[in-house]
């Protein structure tokens, strides 16, 4: 197994339940919603976990349609989403509705729907990695 090295991501807090992730150049306020305690001032981290497959499906499906001389006009996917508690806190189930342009035969069609099962991140869930969590004290 090859492990490539990325940038870090790194979370810290804001105010209530609010937190700021850092990846690259990029930042994204997550927050809890309002019947969570939170203020609602970004998506949760189930949501964004839920947006990362959604995500990741339309690039694989975007991909796809290029490499097939396709058009992405319209190329849309919606993820629907249901939590269980039984007994861990957890995501159950995504279903992630893949919108594509008019007119791709049903093979291109069976194709695509291969294709997009195996994204990195479908990957990613389907072989759980291991997870190592630190404890480091602030330096004061």
């Amino acid at each position: 197994m090859t492990i490539t090295a990325t940038a870090p991501v790194e979370v810290t807090y804001e105010t209530g339940e609010e937190y700021v992730v850092r990846l690259r150049e990029h930042r994204v306020r997550t927050d809890q919603p309002r019947d969570s305690g939170g203020h609602d001032a970004g998506p949760s981290p189930v949501e964004l976990l839920v947006a990362s497959m959604a995500a990741c499906t339309a690039f694989y499906a975007g991909r796809f349609l290029d490499r097939h001389g396709e058009s992405r006009r319209g190329l849309a996917v919606t993820a629907r989403y249901r939590t269980a508690s039984d007994p861990l806190a957890r995501v159950a189930e995504v279903c992630l509705a893949v919108r594509v342009p008019a007119g791709l035969s049903e093979r291109h069609k069976t194709a695509l729907l291969a294709v997009v099962q195996h994204c990195t991140v479908h990957n990613t869930l389907r072989r759980a990695p291991e997870i190592v969590i630190e404890l480091n004290e602030v330096e004061s």
